[in-house]
């Protein structure tokens, strides 16, 4: 299995390296790519050196599939010519997740919509996996009508330039700045760029890749996306009305019976999740699972999940293992 990774010198590309190796996942030859100014040098993958190279040599060279985190402009330039050259590509930007014509994957939810002709395949953004990991199996149940949603994300997120950032500010230091202001001690209600209505684009995809992902267009979804200065996981807050009612004890069974959700809610010996120990493992952590008392049916949550491994790194490679199992490569 020849494997591409476009991107491979970024902060995902990093973590996808370190899944493949972990997962131990088939790649006789690894193809890694990343801008001008990194080609020639060199990455080690399983003990072994790879030269980078150019995005045209990596098509060039075949390969069988290729994980793309180079961001959205250069997916929507470069994602198309691998597909025409028989190559399936695994996008982790947003570039192709809002268009009807690509799936929009996170493979315990729906994978089964895979087939050999999807070239193309969207992964979804970091702070909808870890959501709608925990809600699908709730909504099978019982029937979302509406979420409200309000994240506390890693600066890990936006990237290198914004770790080094809090970094900077941790030890007085002044360096470029990936936010409009300092993070170090902040929380700063501005992830991505504002849309027409007021809200983000990060806030946006919580409300529009959950409809798709979970095949159901009438699901309400409002969403408040918060940077705070963690270096790696986001949580969220969740509030999610039913259509039916639910005893928790049934609430807790369905998510200790999902593939990839740890429960931890133990509130009489402070068990809860935190990035702090979601940092580095790949499960999505649900804990303060309670009742809201204010309104019928409906339900809080608190989800934690490393965001660049099952949030980018780890659901891409899923991917790519389901259709590897499913000989659609």
């Amino acid at each position: 299995m020849k494997v591409a990774i476009v991107g491979a010198t970024g902060l995902v590309g990093q973590v996808m390296l370190k899944v493949l190796e972990e997962r131990n996942f088939p790649v006789s030859e690894l193809i890694p790519v990343a801008s001008e100014k990194s080609i020639g040098k060199l990455i080690t993958f399983r003990n072994k050196d790879y030269k980078i190279v150019g995005i045209q040599e990596a098509i060039d060279s075949k390969p069988n599939i290729a994980l793309f985190s180079a961001g959205g402009n250069t997916s929507l330039e470069w994602a198309p010519k691998f597909a025409e050259a028989g190559i399936t590509v695994i996008d982790n930007s947003s570039a192709w997740r809002m268009d009807h014509s690509k799936q929009l994957v996170v493979p315990e939810i729906n994978a089964d919509k895979l087939t050999s002709t999807d070239k193309i395949i969207a992964n979804p953004n970091c702070s909808t996996i870890q959501m709608v990991m925990a809600l699908a199996p709730l909504h099978k149940t019982y029937k979302i009508k509406r979420i409200v949603v309000s994240t506390y994300q890693s600066i890990s997120g936006t990237g290198v330039k914004a770790v080094k950032q809090l970094e900077n500010e941790a030890a007085g230091i002044k360096g470029e700045m990936a936010y409009h202001y300092p993070i170090h001690q902040n929380a700063i209600p501005h992830c991505d760029v504002f849309e027409d209505n007021g809200y983000t684009k990060e806030e946006m995809k919580l409300v529009r890749e959950t409809q798709k992902i979970l095949d159901d267009r009438t699901i309400a979804v409002t969403a408040t996306a918060v940077r705070i200065p963690t270096a790696g996981g986001h949580s969220e807050a969740v509030n999610v009305e039913f259509e039916n009612d639910f005893d928790l004890s049934t609430i807790r069974q369905l998510l200790n019976n999902t593939k990839g959700i740890t429960v931890q809610d133990n509130i009489d010996v402070n068990i809860y999740p935190m990035p702090i120990y979601a940092h580095g493992k790949d499960d999505v952590f649900v804990g303060r699972i309670r009742r809201d008392g204010s309104q019928p049916n409906t339900l809080n949550l608190w989800i934690v999940s490393d965001n660049l491994r099952k949030g980018a790194a780890t659901n891409t490679i899923q991917i790519a293992e389901y259709l590897l199992d499913q000989n659609l490569l």
